[in-house]
């Protein structure tokens, strides 16, 4: 029995992606990959939006587990309407927020509709990628 071939990629890979929504409405870019080193599993992927020409983005923790891969377009998407994320809690660039504090993370994952990572949430990094012919 064959088994999926695993794709494994560098986080600056995916550094600049687009997000978008299931509408296709642009959601904004990944700036950063966050990482827990206790348990080696990517925590959060962080988005900027909303600026114009790199300045004035606000950013946004998404829980890894949130998010799903289109590889024919080469992007990733967010299964949210971009009314609901626009009210998402943010961050600027020179204030972001302690990651690793799990009241934090808890309020983020429930914005987004997720269970914690930590907390036997779902295991997925990524939905699986789709090969291409």
């Amino acid at each position: 029995m064959d088994q999926p071939e695993h794709i494994v990629l560098c986080a600056s890979t995916v550094t600049g992606d687009t997000v978008r929504n299931m509408k296709g409405e642009d959601l904004g870019k990944i700036e950063e990959v966050m990482i827990d080193l206790d348990s080696g599993r990517i925590a959060y992927a962080v988005l900027s939006s909303g600026g114009y020409l790199g300045r004035g983005d606000r950013l946004f923790a998404i829980p890894w587990n949130a998010l799903s891969v289109d590889m024919e377009e080469r992007e990733f998407i967010l299964d949210m309407e971009k009314e609901r994320f626009e009210q998402a809690p943010g961050f600027d660039e020179d204030n972001w927020p302690r990651m690793a504090d799990r009241q934090w993370g808890e309020t983020i994952h429930g914005f987004f509709g997720r269970k914690p990572y930590w907390d036997g949430g779902d295991a997925r990094t990524v939905l699986p990628f789709q090969q291409q012919p």
